[in-house]
């Protein structure tokens, strides 16, 4: 039997093309040109009342006209954009929260033993998403059995007696 030098020629660009190492998202443009989220617009520039108030340079740091999207995000929200510096703490008015969500005790090293996990299924995960013809979204296909499906959930609570005022109504 005699295989064509094209057949292996094929099965070897396979084979090379198969040992890349992706990750989960594989993000791409659409298309060859900019990519517009990466420009963020400034502040506009404001002349100080006096030059002798203004902070000192801090390079490679972020300066008075630089925008903070999350931060402006949360202000519009009704929220403090101070929240978002880490190391403050809780703040005391979600102490409440805090408490509420704590009852039952908490384990500090949540994230970590998280993280671990998360890190070995993905390596599980990892052996065969090498082996794909065409793009196909790796994060959900990992994580498709952990997902919540809201419809199922409604029904659920619906079957169980539970109010669902804020879903759409049933099927007919």
């Amino acid at each position: 039997m005699r295989i064509h030098f094209g057949v292996i020629v094929l099965m070897g660009a396979l084979a090379v093309s198969a040992c890349g190492q992706k990750g989960l998202r594989d993000l791409r443009p659409s298309g060859t040109g900019p990519d517009e989220f990466l420009i963020l617009p400034s502040k506009p520039l404001e002349e100080p009342t006096t030059y002798d108030s203004l902070p000192a340079p801090t390079p490679g740091q972020a300066n008075l006209t630089d925008r903070n999207p999350k931060g402006e995000a949360v202000a519009a929200l009704g929220g403090r954009a101070s929240a978002l510096v880490p190391g403050e703490g809780v703040p005391a008015s979600d102490g409440a929260l805090v408490s509420a969500a704590s009852r039952y005790g908490v384990d500090p090293n949540v994230r970590i033993d998280l993280a671990a996990l998360d890190a070995k299924k993905r390596k599980r995960e990892n052996r065969t998403a090498r082996f794909k013809l065409f793009p196909v979204d790796r994060y959900q296909e990992a994580y498709k059995r952990e997902a919540i499906r809201p419809d199922e959930v409604n029904a659920l609570f619906r079957r169980s007696g539970f109010e669902t005022p804020s879903a759409p109504p049933p099927n007919q």
